[in-house]
């Protein structure tokens, strides 16, 4: 990759008293995430996510799922994966230290979209490098479980990374028989040839637009915040072919069916997820989003995907990627490489994914850097991190709310190397 965007150094020791807040970037069942720098050293801004373990409100089982966490993040070493840089506990806290990524989220990105949606040569690239990410989990046993846009991050440099591994689950990979029926491409789906590799327009082939697709985008509505489902367990026993969990998880309008009937459930459960991002991704929208929880699952186990305009290679994809007997779904054999080879993804040459200097967004220069950071922080060293919880404990606050000692700064701005209507 560029040198420019090389990540951080990994910090040889991380001490809190030696960390300042500048601003929340979020907060969840597992904690609040801090943008932080380090007035030690000269070390990049990064992210730090901390678990105060003597919170009332603090889940029960947030402490166990967040060494967990640690634990699958010291062993990842992948570009579109996060880098543990350290970690920190003390008889109140326990806290690690991820690189911070600028551009914000995949979903933040998408509704800066004019229609709130992605063109399918943008969604082939963002894809691609999701399922290099899920490829290399699932080649150390681990099933994500977690994926939707909020936790696709944007790099400094364009590329994803996959944040939140708290939900995820160490399985036994066990070899499948082949089915006996495989996808098979279509021939009328052509694409341009490309000549060149790592520019991002040229790198990727440009499907036709679907003009209707389009219509129908302009009236995407705005997603409601999606529900995480809590981790309990179905109290069924596990499956004689091989490992499965039973853990009932995820976020509900990405759940899928086996998880919803308590069937139990293996690396599939990723590729259902990978369907449904994809058609949230195409069309502003969930496909199986009920008025409540209980319609959401119904849907989910009854209701087949409707698409908009003629059958593309990219609804082809998501409709092998949503089917419902996990057996039968793409990726269920051979797994990531089995939907590489899908006629959606033709053209692309993995092995230079990393190499692609301009991917369709990348955050501006300023973020990230010294001097925004001395804005976000209005001149002065940022906040003591023991301060802000105890802030919380001392002044009852919204849950989206942060403390008033933090600026109120304007969002994080992309910028555009080439528009989409280049690609």
């Amino acid at each position: 990759m560029d040198s420019t965007t090389t990540a951080p150094p990994p910090l040889q020791e991380l001490e809190l008293d030696n960390l300042k807040a500048l601003k929340v970037l979020g907060k969840g069942a597992m904690g609040t995430v801090f943008l932080v720098h380090d007035t030690t050293t000269n070390n990049f801004p990064f992210a730090l996510k901390v678990v105060d373990k003597t919170c009332i409100h603090a889940k029960r089982d947030a402490e166990r799922r967040a060494r967990w966490e640690i634990q699958v993040l010291s062993t990842l070493s992948h570009p579109f994966l996060p880098t543990l840089l350290g970690s920190f506990e003390s008889p109140q806290f326990l806290a690690w230290a991820l690189p911070y990524c600028p551009g914000g989220d995949l979903n933040v990105l998408r509704y800066r979209q004019t229609d709130h949606a992605f063109s399918p040569t943008v969604i082939r690239f963002y894809v691609a490098e999701i399922l290099c990410a899920l490829h290399h989990l699932h080649s150390m046993g681990i099933a994500y479980r977690d994926l939707k846009p909020e936790n696709v991050l944007i790099q400094n440099n364009g590329h994803i990374t996959l944040t939140d591994f708290d939900l995820s689950r160490k399985l036994t990979l066990k070899p499948k028989p082949l089915l006996t029926s495989m996808p098979v491409p279509n021939p009328k789906l052509k694409e341009p040839r490309r000549k060149h590799r790592r520019n991002f327009s040229r790198w990727i082939p440009l499907p036709p637009l679907d003009g209707n697709r389009r219509k129908a985008n302009s009236n995407a509505l705005k997603k409601a915040k999606s529900a995480r489902v809590s981790p309990v367990s179905r109290r069924k026993l596990s499956f004689s072919n091989g490992e499965r969990s039973n853990s009932f998880v995820g976020t509900e309008e990405y759940v899928s069916p086996e998880v919803v009937r308590g069937d139990g459930h293996e690396f599939a459960v990723d590729w259902w997820s990978l369907g449904i991002l994809i058609y949230e991704m195409l069309y502003g929208k969930t496909p199986f989003k009920g008025k409540n929880r209980k319609e959401t699952f119904r849907n989910v186990l009854t209701k087949a995907p409707e698409f908009v305009g003629k059958r593309t290679a990219l609804t082809d994809l998501i409709e092998k990627l949503l089917m419902k007997d996990p057996t039968r779904r793409l990726g269920y054999t051979r797994g990531a490489e089995e939907i590489k080879e899908h006629e959606f993804f033709r053209g692309v040459k993995w092995e230079h994914l990393t190499e692609v200097v301009r991917p369709p967004f990348i955050p501006s220069r300023d973020d990230g850097s010294a001097e925004s950071m001395e804005k976000l922080s209005g001149g002065n060293s940022g906040m003591d991190i023991r301060d802000y919880f105890q802030n919380l404990k001392s002044v009852p606050a919204s849950p989206s709310e942060s403390p008033s000692a933090f600026p109120s700064s304007p969002r994080w701005q992309l910028k555009r190397n080439v528009s989409l209507t280049e690609f």
